[in-house]
């Protein structure tokens, strides 16, 4: 079956009340979302603070992700990596209003894992 990751997104500018979760592949240690966000950000005072170890690329739009234990944002534009170890705190400060951002979260491994 073949899936293009950029097929129904949101127009410009149109909001969703939550982001869009799309579980692309899920086997035994590994989970493939693509994510649309637009233009959520993660609740005042809320973290992430998840079991797995998390690979993202931002593939369209953009976003800030701040970590717990740095004091700077780190913006992510298309073509962006991110790297979350697993129980690493932390949230997502902005996506684009004005134009889908698209994730792709890799999933894997847990706390403590080799």
């Amino acid at each position: 079956m073949t899936l293009n990751l950029f097929s129904q997104l949101p127009g410009a500018g149109e909001r969703h009340e939550a982001e869009i979760f799309d579980a692309l592949l899920v086997a035994p240690g590994i989970k493939i979302e693509r994510i649309v966000s637009t233009g959520q950000a993660s609740p005042p005072e809320f973290w992430y603070c998840q079991d797995e170890n998390e690979w993202v690329v931002v593939l369209r739009g953009s976003a800030w992700v701040k970590f717990q234990a740095e004091d700077d944002i780190r913006v992510l534009r298309a073509g962006d990596a991110l790297h979350i170890p697993a129980r690493c705190r932390h949230r997502v400060e902005w996506t684009n209003p004005d134009e889908p951002t698209v994730w792709l979260a890799v999933f894997y491994g847990g706390h403590g894992d080799a």
